[in-house]
């Protein structure tokens, strides 16, 4: 049996990103190149590499003669990308409305059962963990593997911004009547439906987050 080994800069690229998503290393943040090798355990050649893979991703950006910072996403971002993720996710659910069998529909009254039980007990990290899932559902059933790696690629971006619409008020409530919507469309058959259902409930995460940025800075005003 081949035992297949992840080169170190992978290996040091992978824990990068797990510190950036996880809260280890802040948006803006600088990267001291001797500390982080201490901490993964590597020398400055693989880190150095692991360092060049994060900001071809997009997650760190690099300044000449300064080093690397953690990148982080504005509001003019999101304005930006949500529109975008919602014509790519839109397609998605177009085709995997094209695409759905019978027993893949049965996977997904499952998934959505239990979105609703998730939705009714107010637990929103389980929400949020069911509903990752769907979509993930939704992009395999497409079977597009451009259009899986470009959603894939903005959705690490987004993970930046460390996003949490699902805490606006009456949010969680509004997000599983929109996945009921886009659910019977693609089970129904109907792609165009689906797609239109799909780009909504995009638009209608960043509406909540919009909400909620404002909110905040009533409170601080």
């Amino acid at each position: 049996m081949t035992v297949s080994i992840q080169p170190l800069h992978n290996e040091a690229a992978a824990q990068l990103r797990e510190l950036i998503f996880g809260g280890g290393l802040r948006p803006g943040q600088f990267l001291d190149e001797k500390a982080l090798c201490d901490q993964l355990a590597v020398s400055r050649t693989p880190l150095r590499e692991a360092l060049k893979i994060l900001v071809a991703e997009g997650l760190l950006r690099h300044e000449p003669r300064r080093g690397c910072f953690v990148e982080e996403i504005t509001e003019r971002d999101l304005d930006e990308i949500f529109p975008v993720i919602a014509l790519l996710e839109g397609r998605a659910a177009y085709e995997a409305a094209s695409k759905m069998t019978a027993a893949d529909r049965a996977v997904l009254d499952v998934m959505h059962e239990q979105l609703a039980q998730h939705a009714e007990a107010g637990d929103i990290e389980a929400y949020y963990r069911m509903n990752h899932q769907i979509h993930e559902a939704f992009i395999t059933l497409a079977n597009n593997r451009w259009l899986a790696q470009t959603i894939a690629d903005l959705r690490r971006i987004l993970r930046l911004a460390r996003l949490q619409q699902l805490s606006a008020p009456g949010r969680l409530v509004h997000s599983l009547r929109e996945h009921q919507e886009i659910y019977a469309a693609v089970c129904g058959g109907s792609p165009e439906a689906a797609e239109s259902a799909m780009r909504n409930h995009l638009l209608q995460q960043r509406r909540a987050l919009q909400r909620m940025t404002s909110l905040t800075l009533s409170r601080m005003a």
